[in-house]
């Protein structure tokens, strides 16, 4: 019965010196190693040992369960390596938060080293394939992913996670990566330095000389000001401006020719239809107007505003009204 134990033991002495010299791991590292339970806490405790040999006093090393690292109480940026799924016959499985918990308390930096059994073909609702695992990576956060190495699972692997998630087929393998975190804090900000092309020198505006500036400016105080003289506008008026005009020199000058028959133009306003008016009124009848209301009788409170006896007294219905050349021709 002793015999299994030592072999086992052994392996696991020959995989942890593999660690130290694959990892790069150094006195006075903080290291996290996880486990799930596709391992045995022996095993576990066993390359805990092993890494604390080589980080010696300085360093620290902590062992996790990876259900219980997303309540954990480890601080930010305290890790410079984390490993998971690194003892041998396990197959632990990352989810997005595991991968952003990890990237919350390395150090920049730090690195994520870890086996994960993948799909090599098909679909399945728990695991993923090889580009799914570095997708959810990138999206946690890491980057200079490496793929390390891939190896079969072994029967024992197989049958722990066909029962654990339900899977079905022997398309699995086990994958080593390696993620590190960048060289800065989890939301950190940096200013960009960014190179603009110079804009061209606007051209200068040319400057107006000081006594034409002040020639063209009046401000509020030059009003008060007693050498300043405001001209009366009636002033600039001669007495010929102020003769009223002759009628006859505001008529067009094609408005009654004498080659042509004197017709007053439309609107007349140099007296030519009333002079015309008056010649034609003699011996012609007066147009009798018509009302189109009926009130017209009644006085100017009942007449429309366009009603030709407006300003005309009342008279009975019937009675014949005349009205002068005037009063017609205004309306």
């Amino acid at each position: 019965m002793s015999a299994p134990c030592s072999c086992q033991h052994l392996i696991i002495l020959c995989f942890s010196g593999f660690l130290m010299d694959r990892f790069d791991i150094m006195s006075g590292h903080n290291v996290a190693v996880l486990w799930d339970n596709s391992s045995t806490a022996e095993s576990g405790m066993q390359l805990v040992q092993d890494i604390r040999a080589v980080t010696g006093e300085f360093g620290y090393v902590a062992m996790e369960n990876i259900g219980r690292l997303t309540i954990s109480a480890h601080r930010d940026s305290s890790f410079d390596l984390v490993l998971s799924g690194l003892v041998p016959n396990s197959a632990t499985m990352h989810s997005f938060e595991v991968f952003a918990e990890i990237a919350r308390i390395l150090k920049p930096g730090g690195r994520f080293y870890f086996t994960e059994p993948v799909c090599v073909s098909g679909d399945s609702s728990k695991l993923k394939t090889g580009s799914q695992l570095t997708s959810a990576l990138k999206l946690a956060g890491f980057t200079e992913i490496t793929e390390i190495q891939t190896e079969p699972l072994t029967a024992e692997q197989l049958c722990s996670i066909k029962q654990s998630v339900g899977h079905q087929g022997n398309n699995l393998i086990k994958m080593a990566l390696m993620a590190k975190k960048p060289n800065f804090e989890v939301g950190s900000s940096a200013q960009l330095k960014l190179s603009f092309v110079k804009k061209p020198k606007a051209v200068e505006k040319p400057q107006l000389d000081l006594n034409t500036r002040k020639a063209w400016t009046l401000s509020a105080t030059d009003m008060n000001d007693d050498d300043v003289d405001l001209i009366d506008s009636d002033e600039l008026l001669d007495e010929a401006d102020l003769k009223k005009p002759d009628p006859a020199s505001l008529r067009a000058m094609d408005c009654g020719d004498s080659k042509k028959k004197k017709r007053a133009c439309k609107n007349c306003t140099c007296g030519l239809a009333d002079e015309l008016g008056g010649k034609g009124s003699k011996g012609a009848k007066i147009p009798q107007v018509k009302s189109s209301c009926g009130s017209c009788y009644l006085g100017d409170a009942f007449r429309c505003a366009s009603c030709p006896y407006m300003g005309m007294p009342a008279f009975k219905p019937g009675e014949k009204i005349l009205l002068s050349d005037q009063t017609l021709t205004d309306a």
